[in-house]
């Protein structure tokens, strides 16, 4: 057996419960290595586990808790992880969820797993200076092309998800209504915020490459969404930390 494959049946077996311990592992007596490795697989489901609860507080208060590590233990398996940095773990489960037949009857559930795992990259994302427009007139800030800082992320959903994320973090949050919603992540300080983007902001958001200006970015947003309020979408995005202008990721 080569190393790789070793290596493979070694992490496969560390993932599933019922398969036997690899073979060549010993205790410190020179013993089979049976109970130590049940340990440790134990706590490595663990670990997973919690980490996982600790990324998706919402699916799991949606969904309960014995569920949620049910769940857990057959994502884990079906999508091991492929990064050994833990807050990458369970950049998989809203796919997971969208092919998991148990919450078939939570057809939102993908998409606030989307929206639990956008706050969680917009806290780990770098750093850009927020831009500031104090000083600028309003023909001055139309002229300016900013980009999303690497913080700010656009969800969009066919169901009420910024509603259901409030009504599950918040106390005294109104019940979810039914509308489609689209979230706009940002991080004006150490913490991301979701914030109810107004229509429009999806295409207004896709324009803001640098390329063009404010004023294009709403001119080309209005051509897909007549309705949009240039009013409101520049307000949503100007007033979160969304933009930047000295962000460059090559």
């Amino acid at each position: 057996m080569t190393p790789d494959n070793y290596q493979a049946g070694f992490a496969r077996a560390l993932l599933d419960p019922a398969a036997p311990v690899p073979p060549g592992l010993g205790d410190a007596h020179g013993g089979p290595a049976g109970k130590r490795f049940d340990i440790y697989r134990n706590n490595v489901a663990v670990s997973l586990t919690q980490a996982l609860e600790t990324g998706f507080p919402v699916i799991r208060k949606l969904v309960g808790s014995a569920f949620f590590k049910a769940m857990a233990g057959v994502f884990l398996r079906a999508c091991p992880p492929r990064d050994p940095r833990m807050h990458t773990w369970g950049g998989r489960f809203p796919g997971f969820l969208a092919g998991f037949p148990p919450v078939a009857h939570l057809p939102y559930l993908p998409d606030m797993a989307r929206l639990e795992l956008g706050l969680r990259q917009s806290y780990h994302a770098a750093d850009a200076t927020t831009l500031s427009i104090a000083g600028l007139t309003t023909e001055g800030v139309l002229a300016l092309k900013p980009v999303l800082a690497p913080a700010t992320l656009v969800v969009h959903s066919n169901y009420a998800i910024h509603d259901i994320w409030c009504r599950n973090t918040m106390p005294h949050a109104p019940k979810p209504g039914t509308a489609a919603q689209t979230v706009l992540i940002t991080r004006p300080g150490f913490d991301p915020v979701p914030h109810l983007l107004p229509a429009g902001g999806v295409d207004f958001a896709r324009h803001l490459k640098g390329r063009l200006t404010l004023s294009q970015a709403l001119a080309a947003a209005l051509a897909i969404t007549p309705r949009a309020d240039m009013s409101a979408l520049l307000s949503a995005f100007l007033g979160t930390s969304a933009l930047t202008l000295d962000w460059n990721d090559t």
